[in-house]
């Protein structure tokens, strides 16, 4: 789904982004420019960078216990 229709970027991008290491509004705002022309768009790209932080998060988790 589109997220920022100024821009076209969708939610796809934005889950790419954080995977390849956007763990940021600011990085988002860099790499896919979401968020810069009218900013409606600012709350549903946090929510989906919040979702992707913590599924990156979950998904280390067992790695940071194995090496404790």
């Amino acid at each position: 789904m589109y997220v920022c229709v100024c821009n076209k970027v969708t939610d796809r991008q934005i889950h790419e982004a954080c995977n390849d290491g956007a763990h940021s509004m600011e990085c988002l705002r860099d790499r896919l420019k979401v968020a810069t022309c009218c900013g409606r768009c600012a709350e549903c790209a946090q929510s989906l960078l919040n979702q992707s932080v913590m599924v990156d998060f979950s998904a280390r988790a067992p790695e940071r216990v194995a090496a404790a």
